[in-house]
């Protein structure tokens, strides 16, 4: 493959991965490298070569940008927090004997089932190898966990027989963690 041929397809390899923006900002970069080592007299091939190498192969600068990506950061976040804001849903629901509420099966089940989905997302999104399916995830993590905060308060300040100390420590935990789930959904989607 010739140099500019050389430099276009792995431009078109980073493509199948990473955002337009990225790329083209890579592209500048690259184009940069690649005039330089001309400017030193190699040869377009040479010189085409020698700024790919200096790049790095694709695969490794795909994965640094998936390990920087604000999508990864904050699903990592939300997994850290949520054991935290679990536990204090967890004492409220204890102590209110939340097992005796008239809340029906199919809302209990349905609950579950998108808590564990939320989970799932979140740990695809810290664990993903390939930037879009990370950000995507990322912000479905994002907003299922907003859907999961806004359901348990919901259900609890309308359920629950007493509202306590512990049910205000819960919701606040809970508006917290959907209020930055919130902001970071657009930034999680696009990287």
């Amino acid at each position: 493959m010739s140099g500019p041929g050389l430099i276009d397809g792995y431009l078109a390899e980073l493509s199948a991965d990473l955002p337009a923006r990225i790329v083209e900002e890579l592209a500048d970069g690259l184009d940069e490298t690649y005039r330089r080592y001309l400017g030193r007299g190699l040869a377009q091939d040479a010189a085409a070569r020698a700024a790919v190498a200096e790049f790095g192969e694709p695969q490794v600068v795909m994965a640094a940008f998936t390990d920087a990506s604000r999508g990864r950061r904050t699903a990592r976040r939300l997994l850290a927090v949520g054991p935290g804001v679990g536990t204090w849903w967890a004492i409220v629901l204890i102590t209110a004997r939340g097992w005796q509420w008239p809340v029906p099966v199919v809302a209990r089940v349905l609950f579950g089932v998108m808590l564990i989905a939320v989970i799932g997302f979140l740990a695809a999104a810290a664990l993903g190898r390939h930037y879009r399916p990370v950000c995507r995830a990322a912000a479905a993590g994002c907003v299922g966990t907003a859907i999961v905060d806004a359901a348990v308060t919901g259900m609890v300040l309308i359920t629950a027989p007493v509202l306590a100390w512990p049910v205000a420590v819960a919701v606040a935990l809970s508006a917290g963690r959907s209020t930055f789930a919130l902001r970071n959904f657009h930034h999680a989607l696009t990287g």
